[in-house]
C-alpha cells in the first residue's frame, strides 16, 4: 500500500469517527431532553404556582390593612361626630333649652362658610340678616 492510500484511508477513518461521535452526541442530547424536559415543565409550573400564591397572599394582606385603616377612620369620624353632638347639646343647654331667633341667625351666618360653591341669595333686612320666618305674623 502506498503512503498516499494509507493517508487517505486514515483521513476517511477520522471523518467517519467524527460523524459517529456527532450522531452519538445528538442521540444523547435528544434522549436527555426527552427525560429532562417533562421534569423541567413540572418544576416550572410549580414555581409559577408559588409565585401566584405569594402574590395572592400579598394582595390579601393589603386588603386587610386597608380594611383596618377604614375601620380606624370610621371610628375617628364617629368620635368626632359624637363630640360635635356634645358641643351642640351644650350650646342648646347654654341657651336654656330654647333656641332664640338671634342664635338661629348666628348659626345660619356661620353655616354660610361651609357652602363651598353653592350660591345663596337673600335679601338683607335692616340688620343685614336674613328673614328666617317670612310667613310669621307679629
Amino acid at each position: 500500500m502506498s503512503e498516499y492510500n494509507y493517508l487517505e484511508q486514515k483521513q476517511k477513518t477520522i471523518t467517519y469517527m467524527w460523524i459517529a461521535i456527532s450522531i452519538i452526541v445528538l442521540v444523547v442530547v435528544i434522549i436527555s431532553w426527552m427525560f429532562l424536559y417533562p421534569k423541567y415543565r413540572v418544576w416550572s409550573q410549580e414555581m409559577e404556582g408559588r409565585a401566584e400564591f405569594a402574590k395572592a397572599e400579598q394582595n390579601r394582606r393589603i386588603k386587610i390593612e386597608e380594611a383596618k385603616a377604614n375601620l380606624e377612620s370610621e371610628k375617628l369620624n364617629a368620635s368626632a361626630e359624637i363630640e360635635r353632638a356634645k358641643g351642640a347639646s351644650k350650646a342648646i343647654e347654654i341657651e336654656n333649652g330654647s333656641l332664640s331667633e338671634k342664635y338661629i341667625q348666628y348659626l345660619w351666618v356661620r353655616q354660610q362658610n361651609q357652602l363651598n360653591d353653592k350660591t345663596v341669595i337673600y335679601i338683607p333686612t335692616e340688620a343685614n340678616l336674613p328673614i328666617l320666618e317670612a310667613g310669621k305674623n307679629k
